[in-house]
């Protein structure tokens, strides 16, 4: 998805042309890890409704599917079942305040695989100050980052779980996620980086 600071791929550059949207079917997580290789980095664009206008190379390896399915795709094509709404949230509301954000995320391959990413989304501006999208960089973040992040969310979502009404499953997922960093004393970026030391 999205940044202010961004990185040129290295690999073959992707058209940047959205396209229809597109359904897919969700599907079955397998339980198997991919992993992200250490130097390479995923990056995707997105217009303001989370629809992909660009995919790297690495981006489209990990998640199964060609530049031609993804360009035109909701980002969430790639959400997995064990991310937390109450943390999609808070990342939506931070890039759409203008603000960037730093986030421990998993995500579902085309064939049910999962992979960890150390997200870092931005809204891009125009000329003007308007927001016209979004832009992330995601990288293999640390194991014990992801232990730690896998321990919270599993928290978040049996509290959402909770809740039928996804409206109020969001809602009590994240006044619990309030709760988990009021206690530790950090925002969740500062929660991220206390996970994340040898990230820097």
């Amino acid at each position: 998805m999205p940044s202010t600071t961004s990185h040129t791929p290295t690999s073959a550059p992707a058209t940047q042309v959205a396209r229809e949207p597109k359904s897919f079917a969700r599907p079955t997580p397998t339980g198997r890890e991919r992993l992200l290789g250490e130097d390479e980095l995923i990056v995707s664009k997105t217009d303001l409704t989370g629809r992909i206008t660009y995919c790297n190379r690495v981006f489209e390896r990990l998640a199964g599917y060609s530049e031609a399915e993804l360009l035109g795709a909701p980002h969430s094509i790639v959400r997995h079942p064990k991310m937390p709404r109450c943390v999609f949230k808070l990342l939506w509301d931070t890039i759409q305040g203008g603000r960037e954000i730093f986030a421990y995320v998993v995500n579902l391959s085309r064939n049910g695989d999962h992979y960890w990413v150390l997200a870092h989304v931005t809204p891009s501006f125009d000329r003007h100050g308007n927001i016209i999208g979004y832009h992330s960089n995601r990288r293999s973040p640390e194991r014990s980052g992801v232990e730690a992040a896998s321990a919270v969310y599993e928290l978040l979502l049996a509290e959402e779980a909770r809740h039928p009404n996804p409206r109020d499953a969001t809602a009590a997922g994240a006044k619990l996620l309030g709760q988990v960093l009021d206690k530790a004393g950090m925002s969740y970026d500062g929660w991220v980086f206390s996970i994340s030391k040898s990230q820097s």
